[in-house]
């Protein structure tokens, strides 16, 4: 089993939108980057519908994200698994980020997208109730899974789902095929 820990937020003041993961893969921990394993949709989808090239580094997808008024971060702080899936945590284990705090410092978010159900559940179960009445303003939608893991749902159907991300967001469209 492995302690799994997860990253700082990726997210500027003025975010407006908040992509909650549940926790990183083994290949994002290695690396320490969001969406690391190269199958995840993530970062394809992000290039298809805000035109964040994936191929630019990662500090520069990043900076692209938060200019754009999109925060990225995990429900889970910490928790313990064997590998990568989500259906491995140990929910014993699992101790959600700190929400309350985030919100304080970024009070325009006003959409919190779950990259899939377990971060959605995870962050009902053990972050919200905590939040004391302070998601009454804030929309929170789940998007079916970027994970290579969730392949029963068409690449086409999750985009188009995940263009939710790009309203509010001050980019152009740019509508093409993910690869």
């Amino acid at each position: 089993m492995i302690e799994a820990r997860s990253f700082p937020p990726i997210s500027d003041p003025s975010a407006r939108t908040l992509v909650l993961g549940s926790m990183p893969g083994k290949r994002s921990l290695e690396q320490e980057e969001y969406y690391a394993h190269p199958q995840n949709l993530f970062w394809p989808f992000v290039d298809a519908i805000l035109g964040i090239p994936r191929e630019v580094p990662y500090d520069e997808r990043c900076e692209a994200l938060k200019s754009r008024g999109i925060a990225l971060w995990d429900t889970l702080k910490s928790c313990t698994r064997p590998g990568s899936l989500d259906s491995d945590i140990v929910r014993s284990s699992m101790v959600p980020n700190d929400f309350a705090a985030f919100l304080d410092v970024h009070p325009a978010i006003e959409l919190i997208v779950f990259n899939g159900g377990t971060a959605e559940r995870v962050f009902m179960k053990l972050a919200a109730p905590g939040l004391q009445g302070r998601l009454g303003a804030i929309r929170l939608l789940r998007l079916p899974s970027t994970s290579p893991a969730n392949a029963s749902i068409p690449v086409d159907t999750k985009l188009s789902a995940w263009r939710v991300i790009s309203s509010g967001s001050g980019s152009s469209f740019r509508d093409h095929e993910v690869k």
